[in-house]
């Protein structure tokens, strides 16, 4: 077995993935994540509660960026101009490259219900973080929550069309969001 080396987590969400695509997530054990990056078991739980959070790790740098783009919004912004602020600082963590582990991580989910359910858990968490920084940054309710809605809406529905296709994720966010504008018109 590997005593240590750097970027173990990242090397067990890799090796999770790789095999939820070809063996399953249901026929897929800890273990045998673990092994087939040359570590133990109990080195998988040092870095993961379970193996569903080998494939949903990362939550916290997705809200950060969510935060920091409603923070640096302008002063005057509307609720909208704030989400879609927080649109563009997120998309920055999703570069081209990542384009092809994410549609496979999104065809593992969409392979099973439970998966499903986690990842609206975790928009809608994303959601409710969101509006508690827009009422911070003083806009009311119902408009907080609306807006925060929107744009994990709007975050949902562009990356499903980034993993598909060949344009940056901020094109395709700010193309979503033009479409919700004109939707409220």
């Amino acid at each position: 077995m590997v005593r240590w080396e750097p970027g173990t987590p990242e090397r067990l969400q890799r090796a999770a993935l790789e095999l939820f695509a070809t063996r399953g997530y249901e026929e897929t054990t800890a273990a045998e994540i673990a092994q087939a990056v040359g570590l133990t078991e109990r080195t998988f739980f040092r870095h993961f509660k379970d193996k569903r959070e080998a494939l949903f790790h990362g939550q916290d740098l997705l809200e950060k960026a969510f935060l920091e783009g409603v923070a640096a919004a302008p002063e005057q912004a509307s609720p909208l101009e704030m989400v879609s602020a927080a649109l563009r600082a997120v998309s920055s963590s999703f570069p081209d490259e990542r384009r092809s582990l994410s549609r496979t991580r999104q065809d593992v989910i969409d392979r099973n219900p439970a998966l499903q359910e986690r990842e609206r858990h975790k928009l809608a968490s994303l959601a409710a973080t969101i509006a508690e920084a827009l009422r911070a940054r003083g806009v009311g309710e119902p408009a907080a929550t609306l807006a925060a809605q929107s744009g994990i809406t709007v975050f949902g529905v562009a990356f499903l069309r980034w993993i598909d296709e060949e344009r940056p994720l901020d094109a395709i966010m700010q193309d979503v969001l033009g479409e919700l504008r004109t939707v409220l018109r």
